[in-house]
């Protein structure tokens, strides 16, 4: 078996941590606070080679607050609970085992009645113009896999006919 490149092997170690990872202070943006004195903290668990995608460790003690995502993320609650009341009004509550997503560009009011634990995976869009040229990569990969495929199923049919002439 080949040995892997050494990017390869560089870029794709797995990562483990602990559930009792250390947090540090992430506070709360001070005028997004509504209600109390939320004390948040969180661990950054792992952060993907491109820096588009990480996850965190996050909890915040009681208090109600704007949140304004400027990026994906999807939760999944830990510990403790949270109600979620969305822009058109409805309310969730999420308990352990809950999940939930946030689309970049939306918003939602947190109210955390004592404490609250959740796992967040963050993804942020690549711009424009690298979206793009990783479709029209990708395109092109499959464009020359499709033409190499064709070639070999050309140059076996080329091989088999040589082999019955002989």
């Amino acid at each position: 078996m080949q040995p892997l490149p050494k990017l390869y092997r560089e870029t794709n170690k797995l990562e483990f941590v602990s559930r009792d990872a250390e947090m540090r202070a992430a506070p709360v943006n001070p005028e997004w606070i509504l209600e109390g004195a939320p004390v948040a903290r969180n661990a950054v668990l792992s952060t993907s080679h491109d820096g588009c995608a990480s996850t965190f460790f996050w909890d915040c003690t009681a208090g109600r607050f704007d949140w304004y995502y400027d990026i994906d993320e999807t939760i999944c609650i830990l510990g403790g609970a949270v109600s979620i009341l969305d822009d058109s009004g409805v309310e969730r509550c999420l308990n352990v085992g809950d999940t939930a997503f946030f689309p970049a560009g939306s918003h939602a009011v947190w109210h955390v009645e004592s404490y609250v634990r959740k796992v967040a995976f963050c993804r942020s869009q690549l711009p424009k113009v690298f979206s793009y040229t990783k479709r029209a990569g990708k395109a092109m990969m499959q464009i020359l896999t499709s033409a190499r495929a064709r070639s070999s199923e050309v140059g076996a049919g080329s091989r088999e006919e040589t082999r019955r002439k002989l």
